[in-house]
């Protein structure tokens, strides 16, 4: 079992930043993939960024250039710097956990608003 738990949003202005960090705790040792996912109101959830266990970073094109996935040495937590962010950025960010093999998990964080005014 992992339990990821989201941190860093808020309101900010159209063109500011906000930092978001997931902390996993329990069976981290599994851990295969981090990802940041958002759902808008209204819209389904998507993929925002994620991480592998190696390292290997990808991004939805809507974010390409403006948000970084980053984690430490210790590969967690990990971090989602948003720069530059756009009214259509507001949603609720939710970290996500996959673990294995063996043991194939998939777990959710209970997510963290994120509001960008116009």
């Amino acid at each position: 079992q992992v339990l990821p738990v989201e941190s860093g949003g808020g309101l900010v202005e159209t063109g500011g930043s906000l930092r978001l960090a997931c902390a996993a705790s329990g069976s981290t040792g599994s851990i295969n993939t981090i990802g940041w996912y958002r759902q808008a109101p209204g819209k389904q959830r998507e993929l925002v960024a994620s991480i592998t266990s190696r390292g290997i970073t990808n991004y939805a094109d809507s974010v390409k250039g403006r948000f970084t996935m980053s984690r430490d040495n210790a590969k967690n937590p990990v971090y989602l710097q948003m720069s530059n962010l756009k009214p259509e950025d507001t949603a609720v960010y939710y970290c996500n956990v996959k673990t294995g093999p063996p043991v194939v998990g998939d777990y959710w964080g209970r997510g963290t608003l994120v509001t960008v005014s116009a």
